[in-house]
């Protein structure tokens, strides 16, 4: 073969590489902007309250936003410090972490709502519809939960000190681990059983409920709450000679 025949295959070998490497190339770009996720959506803080939409981390701070449509909303970390929220529908909406201190829910729909390790000291939940709502690891001490419907509910180590559970029907309930101490269930109503198992009841007033049915319950627990004659307690539970205690005095 001349040397030019020899030029010419080495030419055409290598336009054949050149050609395969580009291949090469744009295919592995292709798989990876395939695989490679787009960044998520930040939250859009200016938008208003609509349905799913996304105000997390945002600041709705000290505002009147009653009867917001927030179904599904993504409230992950919002501070609605003093907001008033009240008859807005929260239906699954995510509230994990959310600044609800002061803030009122008063009347609203917040029904499988998650409200885990939100800060709610002093929040108004009066007559909110919580059912099958989340409240684990929530800070609610003084929450106002009169006339509340939380069917379900859990309140699994959350901290309830002096909440208040006047008229709050709360059916299938659970306490577990939480801070009841010097709470108010005394007025509450409720079919079934409501689950205590080692919640800290200092004082938590149960003064003519029927716990019969109650479980979780320990003798200890019962030494520290406030019952009178007419509280029921499970089977092998004993009355404390301590009972009645003297009335609550607000501070």
């Amino acid at each position: 073969m001349s040397i030019f025949g020899e030029k010419l295959m080495g030419s055409r070998g290598a336009q054949k590489l050149s050609a395969a490497a580009f291949v090469a190339v744009s295919l592995s770009s292709a798989i990876a902007s395939i695989c490679v996720p787009y960044p998520a959506a930040a939250a859009d803080c200016s938008a208003l309250a609509a349905p799913e939409l996304d105000w997390s981390d945002c600041s709705k701070s000290k505002i009147m936003i009653p009867s917001s449509e927030l179904e599904g909303a993504n409230l992950h970390s919002t501070n609605f410090s003093g907001t008033d929220l009240s008859k807005s529908d929260l239906k699954t909406a995510n509230l994990v972490q959310a600044n609800l201190v002061r803030a009122s829910l008063a009347g609203a729909d917040a029904e499988k709502a998650n409200f885990s390790e939100v800060e709610a000291y002093r929040c108004n939940f009066a007559d909110i519809s919580a059912v099958g709502a989340s409240f684990t690891n929530a800070e609610l001490q003084r929450a106002n939960f009169r006339g509340a419907k939380l069917t379900g509910a859990s309140f699994e180590k959350a901290e309830l000190g002096r909440a208040d559970f006047d008229q709050a029907v709360l059916t299938g309930v659970r306490f577990s681990l939480a801070d009841l101490s010097r709470a108010d269930l005394s007025q509450a109503t409720f079919e079934g059983p409501l689950v205590f198992d080692r919640a800290f009841m200092f004082l938590t007033r149960i003064e003519g409920l029927d716990l019969s049915a109650a479980q979780g319950l320990e003798q200890r627990q019962i030494d520290l709450a406030c019952g009178d004659a007419k509280t029921k307690l499970p089977a092998g539970l004993k009355t404390p000679s301590s009972w009645p205690c003297p009335a609550d005095v607000p501070d």
